[in-house]
């Protein structure tokens, strides 16, 4: 199969990096890989089209510079190139998520996944902070909704934390049949995966409690959709964007009908949860 990577040099580079990957993620581009000078990006030649980067809003924006190569690659091993650069997610001795390559420890909730891609920083730290709300907080007993799940980490972790139920929404396709793969992995029979966007949530209450790691855009364009499908008293839980954005997203949960309660923050990545009055 043959693709066509992208390699882009972004100044600053650790923040813009995080946006454009995230940025980038909304298209065809099914693979990165960080550099030392930014970050590569790889689409399928099939998927590719002329104006794929048309509406790339950090490629416009006067905060950042950034250049890029492009070209043409044959037979890319993407096992390799996550393996190489997959690290296991540690967060305080208690839960670890690994690829099945890496050894298992004697951590409370030993996750397996199997990502087939590489993940950036950014993806880090945001999964360690929602990994972190949801051992601080109860999951036993809960509805619980993993908006956006990605690799389904999370609807993984509510699941062992003792969720009744969970449901795993995202809209990318490969994401959905990743996410039945890790949650079968993971023996983890209570948790259904739905393709899809926020559009497909139930709008009358259904769960306890709701996990959203995206992005701010994404947060504020469908926070309201969330919500209505929330249990009065029950918890919210947002990442996914930056501590100059906590008052934005403060601003959009208020006027819904959230009340704030606590937050993390965690190299200028956030997480904040909130309480449905």
């Amino acid at each position: 199969m043959e693709y066509i990577g992208y390699h882009f040099n972004v100044e600053p580079k650790e923040l813009g990096t995080e946006i454009l990957i995230a940025e980038l993620g909304e298209k065809a581009f099914e693979s990165f890989e960080e550099t030392a000078t930014g970050v590569s990006a790889y689409v399928q030649k099939g998927l590719w089209t002329e104006d794929i980067l048309e509406d790339i809003f950090i490629l416009q924006s006067d905060q950042f510079t950034i250049t890029y190569r492009k070209e043409e690659i044959e037979q890319v091993n993407w096992n390799e190139e996550w393996e190489k650069n997959f690290d296991p997610i540690d967060v305080d001795g208690v839960c670890y998520v690994r690829a099945p390559f890496h050894a298992k420890t004697d951590a409370q909730y030993d996750i397996v996944i199997e990502p087939k891609m590489s993940f950036g920083t950014g993806h880090h730290e945001t999964t360690f902070m929602m990994i972190r709300q949801i051992l601080s907080n109860d999951m036993q007993g809960k509805e619980v909704l993993d908006m956006g799940c990605g690799t389904a980490i999370l609807a993984i972790l509510a699941s062992m934390r003792g969720a009744k139920h969970v449901d795993a929404i995202d809209i990318d396709n490969w994401c959905y049949l990743n996410s039945i793969e890790n949650a079968e992995r993971n023996n983890c029979t209570n948790v259904d995966v739905f393709e899809g966007d926020a559009s497909i949530i139930t709008k009358e209450p259904k769960y306890d409690v709701i996990l959203a790691n995206i992005n701010r855009n994404i947060l504020l364009n469908d926070m309201d959709k969330y919500v209505v499908s929330l249990h009065k008293g029950g918890a919210i839980y947002f990442s996914g964007f930056y501590t100059e954005d906590i008052t934005a997203i403060k601003n959009c949960a208020e006027k819904i009908g959230l009340v704030f309660e606590s937050n993390f923050e965690k190299n200028n990545w956030v997480s904040l949860k909130f309480v449905k009055a």
